[in-house]
Parts: structure tokens; C-alpha cells; sequence
């Protein structure tokens, strides 16, 4: 969610077409999380801080989402379009966690229909903008009343079942597409692809021991801010696209 915003005004002042740079950043930031997930989640794990039950009942449906999203529906919208979905649900998703509702005491993960559904919904909203799903799958859980230490922790898991779906579809949907830059396999460009990768893998475990010193409401409030001025940002490049 931080990298698409920046990898859009990098393609674009390369010359690529605003509608076009917008679906490649989207497309290439969703596939550097096959790479960095496995960095994060082994940090975490290491925490005893990742939900496995959730884990494997959250990833059928997240790799039939992400599925439709990234051969389907992703290929179909226009750029800008697709810039004011990430806005939208970017912005959804700051709100939520800055509001800080508490769930019912009783409310929990709901049973294995409802992970399916929960986890198909996590990865078609992911395949749309391009982010690992820790925008959905994080209030999500807390909302089940699952700490947020854990959400986070079980989010960077998900996300490598995300990312690898979606990056398969993204390659294969935009394999036809004309005017895309050298080095680009679909809508993933190749030299960002490799940059990214390198450098998140080796700073993924200095984020995960951050987020378990912080405490929880300092936590969502970074998280939301940040949130709030990437959704900005992506609004922008939507109307003057």
C-alpha cells in the first residue's frame, strides 16, 4: 500500500501512460510481497506471533479471489478507476482502525463458510489494489477480537498465498497489452520488481520488531496515518489521470 503510490509517479515521469503505470505499480508491488512476506512471517513466527489455524482457513478463499481480481476484473477496469478503489478502501480502512471500536467480548473467527468467504473477499479487494491484505484482513481479525500483535503477524502469512495468486494472474492478463516498458512480464515490471525485493526483504524483520515494541493504540494510529495520506495521494492520481 506504501509502494503503489510510489511506484505510480515513478512510471509515469518514465513516460508511461497514467492508466497503464497505475495497474503496472499495483501489479509489480503485489508480486515483491511473494519475497518480502516469507522475510516478515519468518520474523514473526519466531514471535509465536502467527494465527496457523487462521492461516489455513483464510487461504482457499483468498486464492480463488485472487484469481478472479487479478485474470478477470483487474484486467477489465480502467487505470484510474482502479486508482480511486485503492483510494476508497485505503481510506475505509484508516477510518476503521483509528476509530478503535471494540468488538463484542463473545465475537470470534467465524466457522470455516465464513473464513472461506472472509478470505475470498481479502484476496478479490487485495488483487484490486495491489496490497497484501493487511488493509482488510488486519481490522478484520481485530474485529474477531484476535489481538493485534497476532492480526499483523498473520497477515504477513497471508500474504504470500495473496501475492503469488495474483502475480500468476497479473503476468498472464497483461501479457497481450501494448505499449508496456522493456523489462515487463504483463503489468509486472521486472527493475522495480528486483529493487524492491532486495531492499524490503533485508528491512522486513527491523519493521516486525518495531510493531511488537510499539504499543497497540500507538500502532494503529501510525498505521492509520499513514493510511490516510497514501489514500490522498492515489485520489489524486485518479483525477488527474
Amino acid at each position: 500500500m506504501i509502494m503503489v503510490p510510489f511506484i505510480t509517479l515513478i512510471m509515469t515521469l518514465q513516460g508511461v501512460e497514467p492508466g497503464l503505470s497505475v495497474k503496472m505499480a499495483i501489479a509489480t508491488s503485489m508480486t515483491t510481497i511473494v519475497f518480502t512476506s516469507l522475510s516478515s512471517v519468518r520474523a514473526h513466527h519466531r514471535r509465536g506471533a502467527v494465527r496457523w489455524d487462521i492461516v489455513k482457513q483464510l487461504t482457499p478463499g483468498i486464492v480463488l479471489g485472487a484469481a478472479v481480481a487479478s485474470l478477470g476484473v483487474f484486467a477489465w477496469l480502467d487505470g484510474r478507476w482502479l486508482a480511486f478503489v485503492f483510494a476508497g478502501f485505503v481510506a475505509f480502512s484508516a477510518t476503521q482502525m483509528l476509530l478503535d471500536r471494540k468488538p463484542a467480548p463473545s465475537r470470534t473467527m467465524p466457522g470455516v463458510p465464513g473464513q472461506l468467504a472472509a478470505g475470498g473477499a481479502i484476496g478479490f479487494l487485495s488483487g484490486l489494489v495491489g496490497a497484501g491484505g493487511g488493509f482488510v484482513s488486519v481490522p478484520f481479525m481485530t474485529w474477531c477480537n484476535v489481538v493485534i500483535h497476532q492480526a499483523v503477524a498473520t497477515s504477513a502469512a497471508l500474504g504470500f498465498p495473496i501475492a503469488l495468486a495474483n502475480a500468476l494472474g497479473y503476468g498472464w492478463a497483461g501479457s497481450s497489452v501494448e505499449g508496456l516498458p522493456a523489462g515487463a512480464w504483463g503489468y509486472i515490471y521486472g527493475p522495480a520488481l528486483i529493487t524492491i525485493s532486495v531492499t524490503s526483504v533485508l528491512m522486513a524483520p527491523l519493521g516486525v520488531r518495531v510493531a511488537h515494541a510499539l504499543p497497540v493504540q500507538t500502532l494503529k494510529r501510525v498505521f492509520a496515518g499513514i493510511l490516510y495520506a497514501l489514500a490522498a495521494f492515489m485520489l489524486y492520481k485518479g483525477l488527474t489521470a
